[in-house]
C-alpha cells in the first residue's frame, strides 16, 4: 500500500508540474520543423535518420538544464545573461534572437497558409483569421488555460505517427539507418551538410532554451518540483524526436523513392504523399501540418516577446494583463502582425525560407549554450544543482559539433 500511495503521489506531481517541457519539446516540431524533416526524407531518403538519436540526447540535457535553472533560481535565461554578463551582450543577443525569431514565426503562418490551401481555402481568409485566434489565445487567456490549450494541441502530433505507417515504409532499412550513418562521402557533399544543420537547427533551436526557462518560472515550479519537471522534459523530448523520425520515414518511403526529391511548399509535401501513400496519409499531413503551425504561431511570438522583454528588464507573462506589461503584449501583436502579413506577399520561396531559417538556428545555438553551461556550472547561483561531468560532457560536445558542422558549410560555399 504504502508503496502504491508512493507512486501515486509522484503521478500527481508530475501532472501538477507538466506542461513546459512538453509544450516546448512538440512546438520543435513546428511548420519549419515539418518542412525540413520532410525535405530531408525526400532529399536524402533515410540518409539523415541516424542523427535523431544523438540529437535527442542532446535535447533532453540541453531542455532539462534550462528547466533545472529555471526551476533553482526563478528567473528566465535572458534575465540571468543580464544580470550575470552585462546588458550590452544581451541587448545585442536579444537582436539577433529577434531577427531569427521573427524568420521563424513567417515560417509557421507559411505552414498556416499551405495546410489549409490543401482543403481549398485561399491564405487571403485563413492567415488573417488565423492571426487573430492566435492573437486571442495570448492575450485574453490566463496561463493555465493558454497551457491547457497547448498541451491539447501537442497531443496532435500523433497523426504524423500515423502518417508514417500509412506511408509502408522499409521498415528494417529505416531501423538500419537510424542508427548507422552514411558514407564519409556524404558529408563532402554540401546540400547533405546544409541539411544535417537544419534538422539539429531545427531540433535544438535557440528559441527553446529562453522559453522553457521562461514557462518554467511563470508555473512556479521551484527545486521541490525540479524532479517531476525533468521527467516533463524527457518525455517531451523524446515523443518530439519519435514524430520526427516518422515524418522523415514517411516522406522517404513516398517522395524520395518516386523521385520528388524537392519540396518547394507545404502543399507539395502533402499532395505527393496523396497518390502515393492514400487518402489518410495525405488528410493526416494536412491536419499535422495546421496544427503545428497554429501552435507554433502562438508559441514563437510569444518565446520571443518573454526573450526580449526580460533582457531589457520590461514586465513580462501572459498571467499578466496587458496595461501590467505593455511591451510584453506590443512585441507580441506586432510579431503576430508582421509574420501573417509576410506571408500574404506573393511569390515567396517559403520551404527554402523556412529550412534557412532552421539551418540559422543550428549555426546560432552555440553562443547559446555557452552562456548556459558558463551560468549553469556556477556554484554561487546553482548551489548543489551545478552540471555533472556527463551533462556538461554532452553539453560541451554538442556545442563543438555545432560551430565544427557550421564552419565546414561554410567552406564548402567558399571551395563551391
Amino acid at each position: 500500500m504504502r508503496f502504491l500511495r508512493r507512486w501515486k503521489i509522484r503521478i500527481l506531481l508530475f501532472f501538477a508540474v507538466v506542461g513546459p517541457g512538453f509544450i516546448t519539446a512538440n512546438v520543435d516540431n513546428d511548420a519549419n520543423g515539418i518542412l525540413t524533416y520532410s525535405q530531408a526524407g525526400a532529399q536524402f531518403g533515410n540518409m539523415l535518420l541516424w542523427t535523431l538519436i544523438p540529437v535527442t540526447l542532446a535535447l533532453i540535457v540541453i531542455q532539462e538544464i534550462a528547466a533545472r535553472m529555471g526551476a533553482v533560481t526563478g528567473k528566465g535565461l535572458s534575465d540571468l545573461i543580464r544580470e550575470e554578463f552585462g546588458f550590452r551582450i544581451t541587448f545585442f543577443m536579444m537582436l539577433g534572437i529577434l531577427a531569427l525569431n521573427f524568420g521563424n514565426v513567417v515560417g509557421e503562418f507559411a505552414g498556416i497558409a499551405g495546410s489549409l490551401e490543401l482543403f481549398g481555402l485561399s491564405k487571403y481568409i485563413t492567415v488573417p483569421v488565423c492571426a487573430v485566434i492566435v492573437w486571442l489565445i495570448v492575450v485574453k487567456g490566463q496561463y493555465k488555460s493558454v497551457e491547457k490549450v497547448f498541451l491539447v494541441a501537442s497531443f496532435f502530433y500523433v497523426t504524423y505517427i500515423f502518417a508514417g505507417v500509412f506511408a509502408k515504409p522499409g521498415w528494417v532499412d529505416a531501423l538500419v539507418a537510424t542508427v548507422k550513418p552514411p558514407d564519409k562521402a556524404m558529408f563532402l557533399q554540401k546540400s547533405y551538410l546544409y541539411m544535417v544543420i537544419g534538422v539539429v537547427g531545427t531540433t535544438i533551436a535557440p528559441w527553446m532554451q529562453f522559453y522553457l526557462q521562461s514557462s518554467i518560472v511563470e508555473k512556479g515550479v521551484t527545486r521541490r518540483q525540479y524532479k517531476a519537471s525533468r521527467l516533463d522534459v524527457i518525455t517531451g523530448c523524446i515523443f518530439t524526436d519519435v514524430v520526427a523520425w516518422f515524418i522523415i520515414v514517411a516522406c522517404a518511403a513516398t517522395l524520395y523513392v518516386h523521385g520528388y526529391h524537392n519540396i518547394a511548399t507545404a502543399k507539395d509535401a502533402a499532395e505527393a504523399l496523396h497518390p502515393l501513400a492514400g487518402d489518410y496519409a495525405y488528410i493526416l499531413f494536412a491536419m499535422g501540418l495546421f496544427n503545428a503551425s497554429l501552435f507554433a504561431a502562438s508559441i514563437l511570438p510569444l518565446s520571443t516577446a518573454y526573450t526580449v522583454c526580460e533582457g531589457l528588464g520590461f514586465e513580462s507573462g501572459v498571467g499578466k494583463e496587458f496595461r501590467e506589461a505593455p511591451v510584453f503584449y506590443w512585441l507580441y501583436t506586432l510579431l503576430i502582425v508582421a509574420g501573417a502579413g509576410v506571408i500574404l506577399i506573393p511569390n515567396l520561396p517559403l520551404v527554402k525560407i523556412a529550412i534557412l531559417s532552421q539551418v540559422l538556428n543550428g549555426i546560432a545555438i552555440p553562443p547559446v549554450l555557452i552562456f548556459m553551461l558558463l551560468l549553469v556550472n556556477k556554484k554561487e547561483l546553482m548551489a548543489e544543482y551545478i552540471n555533472s561531468r556527463a551533462y556538461n560532457i554532452i553539453a560541451w560536445v554538442t556545442t563543438v559539433i555545432m560551430v565544427v558542422l557550421s564552419v565546414a558549410y561554410l567552406w564548402t560555399l567558399r571551395s563551391g
